[in-house]
């Protein structure tokens, strides 16, 4: 960059200071860390930037004390901050807690202790919004109840709250009395798990010492507006307590995931549905019955509760349920025809649900914009025909709906919105997947594939032809028994800027696609292999230790996530992840992802050139010694 001359000859980097600069707040964090690496002047110019950014968004990297410290020096207007805390610690809070602070998001703390809450109470108070992910769930770490106490004490301006971890270990007889302390300015709330007892005991009108003038006792929490929790059962008595105390209540989300199957004392029922909605503001609900311990249901909500919950669905705008075992196309046709604003419904484990529900959607006032139908195994081709005639969807979500076969892509085709298109398990072939090329494959962002065993390498090249620009970025081929290295070369071949691409599970799959994907050019101005951000290549049948060495860099500059069977060489597998130390190099087959942040904040982000800057600079100063690592295990391995 400091080569390229503008029209008067002179360097970029030679603009005034004050220019660079103002241009270079513009960037986001990672942006302005590629910069640096590129000249003397940006990087002092960087050094100033770094005391007066508003925003500090650093999420792609899990970066370590002394590679965070010189990138938060004191800053009286730094007002969000947001990071990837994997590498951190208590140590770190006095570096990164500012009295200036408004948002607060702070993922993966599980090496942190429940003082991080209390320096947050001391430090932060005029907080609006603060997510705290995994906090203290490392071996030996604990939270107290005095340290929540002192983050509810603090943050008095506090608007959104979300604690992502187990809020269950606290002790129940305190545990309401610190939560009279939160802000009265909060609207929404989300805690990773805690017990339905304690969200009834925490919501129960008899906690207030005073009772007001016309006898009807308040909300602990009387401003929530948004309530999402996973809890151990959802029941009628804590459904019933969140109805009656949260008066301004329009958006609530339960989920729970049983260990055994509930008693009807602790289990939702028609009952608890009837309770639902009583101060008819609800405008997005979701109840779902997860299946990660047990397999369970609501078995004890059929049409009826169902029937008496679509009374007080008129103004819904979203609703998710999930695990009603035994409600019919009854009791869900009714949810549709009741809820005229419904723009997003979502049914999993709908055993009972057919294409009945759908056949006569066209003459009703909807428009769908995301659909999920996950594990209604009785669907077939006719309700998907039925519910393409809401020609507006976005997200469609059929997974494990395995009736369904080409001429639901026949209908989906003819979509000119579509964006999402998850399709695992589906009973589809290469000739149906060429039915997508000449619609929707414009406009997808995310299509999944995972377990369509009927494809072969034929439909990369039906999907991907060249002739066209797609926006596609996320790719699920795994579990595809027949889907080889040509595949894989005919995708590179495209040039699609894929940024996620999964092919676990895929036997014929082996080095000559990782060979091409490293190999393969987007555009012009990129390097190989640029765009690909995740990789999974777990448990793939022809991937030897020559993958390797097209894993290392300069290729797949921009990876930050790679799954691979450690089985392979755990040797090169260890050297891999010592030569890239911000490549998540996962290899005992758990599914691959960023995790629940979000990167897009709206500022300018940054092309990768030749190598990643940004580790670059991170990294500037280390020993190179992880090069000759790698090779020393990839002898080992020869010589074995």
């Amino acid at each position: 960059m400091g080569d390229s001359e503008s029209s008067n000859g002179k360097s970029i980097d030679q603009l005034p200071a004050a220019l660079l600069g103002t241009i270079m707040t513009k960037l986001d964090v990672a942006s302005i860390c590629s910069v640096t690496a590129t000249c003397s002047n940006f990087k002092s110019c960087t050094s100033q930037i770094l005391s007066f950014l508003t925003h500090f968004h650093l999420l792609d990297v899990a970066p370590s004390m002394g590679i965070i410290r010189p990138l938060l020096p004191p800053n009286p207007y730094l007002t969000s901050l947001k990071m990837h805390c994997g590498q951190l610690d208590d140590k770190a809070t006095d570096l990164m807690l500012r009295p200036s602070l408004h948002e607060l998001c702070l993922y993966n703390c599980a090496d942190f202790s429940g003082n991080l809450l209390f320096e947050i109470g001391r430090h932060c108070k005029d907080l609006r919004s603060l997510y705290l992910g995994s906090v203290a769930e490392k071996r030996g770490r604990s939270i107290r109840i005095t340290d929540l106490e002192e983050l509810l004490r603090g943050c008095t301006q506090l608007e959104e709250l979300v604690l992502m971890f187990d809020i269950s270990l606290f002790l129940r007889h305190n545990f309401a009395r610190v939560w009279a302390l939160a802000s009265e300015k909060l609207i929404s709330l989300e805690i990773g798990y805690i017990s339905s007892v304690m969200v009834t005991e925490l919501l129960s009108p008899n906690l207030r010492p005073r009772r007001s003038p016309n006898n009807i006792q308040p909300s602990i929490l009387p401003g929530i507006q948004k309530l999402c929790l996973s809890v151990d059962y959802i029941t009628d008595t804590m459904v019933g307590t969140i109805s009656q105390g949260l008066l301004s209540l329009t958006h609530l989300d339960l989920r729970d995931a049983p260990l055994i199957e509930p008693r009807i004392t602790v289990d939702l029922t028609n009952s608890g549905l009837q309770q639902i909605n009583q101060h008819g503001k609800l405008k997005h609900l979701s109840l779902i019955r997860m299946q990660e311990f047990l397999i369970t249901y609501f078995r004890r909500v059929n049409d009826l509760g169902i029937l008496l919950l679509a009374d007080k669905c008129a103004k819904m705008e979203s609703i998710c349920l999930g695990g009603f075992c035994r409600v019919t196309d009854t009791g869900f046709k009714t949810v549709l025809h009741s809820c005229s604003s419904l723009h997003k419904l979502c049914v999993s484990h709908g055993t009972q649900l057919t294409d009945l529900v759908f056949h006569d959607i066209s003459a009703t006032s909807l428009s769908l914009t995301h659909v999920s139908l996950r594990w209604c195994g009785l669907l077939t081709n006719n309700a998907i025909r039925n519910l393409t005639s809401n020609v507006v969807l976005k997200m469609l979500d059929l997974r494990d709906c395995k009736n369904l076969g080409d001429e639901s892509l026949r209908a989906i085709s003819s979509l000119p919105r579509l964006k999402v298109l998850l399709l695992d398990g589906s009973d589809i072939s290469d000739s149906g997947v060429s039915c997508l090329r000449y619609g929707v494959i414009g406009s997808l962002v995310t299509l999944s594939l995972r377990g369509c065993k009927r494809l072969t390498d034929k439909c990369i090249s039906a999907l991907f032809d060249g002739s066209s620009k797609l926006q596609l970025e996320e790719l699920d081929l795994s579990n595809l028994p027949h889907l080889s290295d040509n595949g894989i070369l005919a995708l590179a071949r495209s040039r699609v800027p894929i940024s996620e691409l999964r092919m676990r599970q895929c036997p014929l799959i082996g080095d000559t696609s990782v060979i091409a994907l490293a190999s393969m050019q987007v555009d012009e101005d990129r390097w190989y292999g640029s765009s690909l951000r995740l990789l999974d290549l777990y448990n793939c049948g022809g991937i030897t230790q020559l993958a390797f060495k097209w894993l290392k860099k300069p290729y797949f500059p921009r990876l930050r996530w790679l799954g691979v069977t450690g089985s392979v060489n755990r040797d090169i597998v260890d050297a891999l992840a010592r030569k890239r130390p911000f490549l998540h190099v996962v290899t005992r087959g758990e599914e691959l992802g960023v995790g629940p942040w979000d990167c897009s904040d709206g500022t300018y982000m940054h092309d990768y050139d030749e190598v990643d800057e940004l580790e670059q600079w991170l990294r500037e100063g280390e020993e190179e010694s992880d090069d000759e690592e790698m090779e020393d295990a990839e002898h080992n391995a020869q010589v074995e």
